[in-house]
């Protein structure tokens, strides 16, 4: 009702600059911001109705609009619109109103509605639809995504343990054609993976996605200028997609998907509160069972089901999905230590040896390490998970002389000045790697320990090391902190003198006398 009168009011303005104030009826429809036909329709039908200015005071905005724009019933001698089909078509890309009337006006050239009356006709009829159904969205246009707040769960047949499961739905603007499974958590991993399901069963994907502000999706929630989380960006690009996630507490933004989640819940969820399931394997045939007659059902007010408009709207208009699936991926910034390597996962991967000091990003994935330097990648490595280091030749200084600075014979002379078992340590730790540079990260441990324990207790620590033939950095630091350096070592004996005495052994003394007191 409320635009109604605010279309009432815009007749009476209208009416009133025409004939009161005598513009023309350009400058009519420039001081109102209206097109020119619309101006020229109220003047038309105001003189075919008889209407006068100045209005009688008893013509209030209801009187005034039956005048103006009677409503003739079906059969009355206007042929009606379709107007479920209207609907539907307005959601493929340029189309209008102004083109369905002129199509519906060739097909009943005697029997037509004007245009004013048409898209009057047609905006009362959409005002009815549910939230979610009267946006019009383009075919191929959004993708709307979210998790349930009711959830699905499973029994762990082990321990008789239920367990709360997520449900990830998925809708099409355009079709409302749905996609949901059930995910173990809402965190990343399981996020990106039901994104790239949801797409193989949609066949295609859109040009948008509009996830609510959940973590895995954005990593700064903001109501203007939200950051979508690295690896969440990287997925859509690899679709060729863009998120624009949805404003908090704005609801209207995700209407789609929020009743496409209520209708997950009544007719999934609800359907499944009986039955038992012991895993994920177990729970989501069931899922993908009623998704398929959930996405077959007709819709009342449009009579047709989401699958069928997905035929007609949104599968044409999808994009292809690309050959390869996506492979989740994560991110970490690192800084090339000046062994020219970086730590991911606790295993070590090299740069290029120009890098040294420079923070760099690792982008890894099952499979791949990739580290990336100002956007451009720099290093490639399949990833490795036995704990030893991957380098590569072409990254390492032509003779050692890009870094001169560091150089084993350097370490070891630096080493030999805190004391010669010092030296023998960090000579044992260059030697014992494929490479010498893979050893300075520990020698250089090693100089760190001298800071914090004092050259003598590192030369202690570093002989006992030697003693034990442990030459690592892990080794020396454990001695230091357990303040093994500052027990003697114990050397090897000969056999005959290594007479081991305790309380506890009497030895042959005590046999000597206790013969004498029996005596």
């Amino acid at each position: 009702m409320g635009a109604e009168r605010l279309s009432m009011r815009k007749v009476r303005e209208v009416l009133r600059l025409r004939y009161e104030k005598g513009l023309s009826q350009r400058a009519v429809a420039l001081a109102l911001g209206m097109g020119a036909g619309t101006v020229s329709e109220y003047l038309s039908r105001a003189a075919q109705a008889g209407v006068l200015w100045p209005l009688p005071a008893e013509l209030d905005d209801s009187l005034l609009e039956a005048r103006l724009f009677p409503t003739l019933p079906p059969g009355g001698g206007r042929a009606v619109p379709d107007l479920p089909w209207i609907h539907q078509e307005l959601k493929k890309a340029g189309v209008t109103l102004l083109l369905l009337w002129e199509e519906y006006r060739q097909a009943h050239v005697e029997s037509a509605y004007g245009y004013s009356q048409f898209c009057d006709i047609y905006r009362r009829w959409e005002r009815k639809l549910k939230p979610s159904m009267r946006q019009v969205h383009r075919a191929g246009e959004k993708t709307f995504v979210d998790f349930s707040g009711k959830r699905p769960h499973f029994v762990n047949p082990k321990t008789g343990e239920v367990i709360t499961a997520e449900l990830f739905v998925g809708a099409l603007g355009a079709s409302g054609y749905t996609y949901a499974e059930a995910t173990v958590t809402q965190k990343l991993p399981d996020w990106t993976a039901a994104h790239v399901r949801m797409l193989e069963y949609f066949e295609g994907c859109t040009e948008v996605w509009v996830p609510d502000q959940l973590r895995s999706g954005v990593s700064r929630p903001c109501r203007y200028e939200p950051e979508v989380n690295r690896s969440y960006q990287e997925l859509a690009r690899h679709y060729g997609a863009v998120v624009i996630p949805a404003r908090p507490g704005k609801a209207k933004d995700k209407a789609r998907v929020e009743s496409m989640v209520q209708v997950a819940q009544r007719w999934i969820l609800a359907r499944l509160r009986n039955r038992t399931f012991f895993s994920l394997e177990d729970l989501n045939p069931a899922i993908a069972v009623l998704l398929e007659d959930l996405n077959g059902r007709k819709m009342q007010r449009i009579g047709q089901s989401r699958r069928e408009l997905w035929e007609k709207l949104d599968r044409p208009a999808l994009k292809a999905l690309p050959i390869h699936r996506y492979e989740q991926a994560e991110w970490k910034t690192c800084r090339v230590n000046i062994d020219y390597h970086v730590e991911v996962e606790r295993h070590l991967y090299s740069v290029p040896y120009q890098l040294l000091g420079e923070r760099v990003e690792a982008r890894f994935t099952r499979t791949v390490v990739e580290v990336y330097s100002k956007g451009r990648r720099v290093a490639s490595h399949r990833r490795r998970y036995d704990g030893q280091p991957s380098t590569l030749a072409e990254h390492m200084p032509s003779a050692h002389r890009a870094h001169a600075e560091w150089t084993p014979s350097r370490l070891i002379h630096w080493a030999e000045k805190t004391g010669p078992a010092t030296g023998r340590v960090v000579a044992g730790i260059l030697k014992s790697r494929p490479h010498p540079e893979q050893g300075y990260r520990a020698c250089l441990g090693l100089m760190r320990l001298g800071k914090r324990y004092g050259a003598d207790r590192l030369e202690a620590a570093c002989e006992r090391a030697e003693h034990i033939r442990a030459f690592s950095y892990t080794t020396v630091k454990n001695i230091l902190a357990s303040a093994q350096d500052r027990i003697a070592i114990e050397r090897d004996v000969p056999a005959q003198e290594a007479t081991h005495t305790h309380d506890n052994i009497r030895g042959g003394t005590y046999y000597a006398a206790t013969k004498e007191h029996e005596c």
